[in-house]
């Protein structure tokens, strides 16, 4: 089965859009509980509220050999019927790109990645060859700094870089394992994406802490179809407690969210 299939699956089994970032923060971690052992916790109190998980590559690769343990801890510790997204934005030449890939599909066994489109199709296409795999592209990001190159026309019509990488995206999408990374911080943008994109999965990241539009991305960014719409909660949820019952807190939170989500998908 592929990725987006099983999404589809698990979106459809847990009645969630939800996407858990596990990115464990050595500095607000409870005491005496270390990064493994935290998402372990985690993991254990959310399974049957999430639809995937995602973790950030930078979170455990600063952390050196005993932060790539953790890792594959973690990987290791996810319920096989939950998808799980390696958060690492790889793009390279080719040449290196085919170890990105290996690395992330083989090597770690991620169900999905995200990349970034600036080096073109052919620094993709080592990740697209992964046809049983997810491939999600940047395209409109969360950060402020998004507006410095994404909003600058391009091509003859003069559209915002943005909108042609989704263009582009939807031209290579041969083998149906792309998606968008589109933040719900720029909600205006991620509307205009799904009306130019209508069939693109998105991965939708900056609700909570990042001040998101949860609204906004349910309403706008589905597809209509399971697996189409995939929103990422982070530091609201998992540092909701730094005591004992932090994994509690997190679901709690977590259990808020998706109650607001499947409010808002009934509207």
């Amino acid at each position: 089965m592929d990725f987006f299939a099983r999404l589809a699956w698990a979106v459809g089994a847990r009645r969630s859009l939800i996407c858990l970032n596990l990115d464990p923060d050595p500095e607000r971690l409870p005491d005496r509980v270390d990064i493994a052992g935290f998402n372990i916790r985690l993991i254990e109190a959310t399974a049957d509220l999430v639809a995937a998980y995602k973790l950030n590559f930078a979170f455990y690769e600063a952390r050196g050999l005993a932060g790539l343990a953790a890792l594959e801890r973690t990987r290791q510790a996810v319920p096989r019927d939950i998808p799980v997204i390696a958060d690492a934005k790889r793009a390279d030449i080719a040449n290196s790109a085919r170890f990105y890939a290996e690395a992330v599909f083989k090597t770690w066994g991620f169900d999905a990645i995200t990349v970034s489109p600036y080096l073109g199709r052919d620094s993709l296409e080592p990740f697209i060859e992964y046809v049983d795999r997810g491939v999600y592209v940047l395209a409109r990001t969360t950060n402020p700094g998004a507006r410095d190159f994404q909003d600058l026309p391009v091509g003859p019509e003069g559209r915002p870089l943005y909108q042609a990488v989704a263009l582009r995206v939807r031209e290579w999408n041969r083998h149906g394992n792309l998606g968008l990374v589109v933040g719900a911080t720029y909600p205006r943008e991620l509307r205009a994406l799904r009306e130019l994109v209508p069939d693109l999965p998105f991965l939708v990241p900056g609700i909570g802490a990042q001040g998101g539009d949860l609204e906004a991305a349910v309403r706008f960014g589905g597809t209509g179809r399971p697996g189409g719409l995939l929103i990422a909660v982070g530091r609201q949820a998992t540092y909701a407690s730094r005591g004992p019952d932090f994994a509690e807190a997190c679901r709690q939170v977590l259990s808020r969210i998706l109650g607001q989500v499947r409010q808002l998908e009934a509207v």
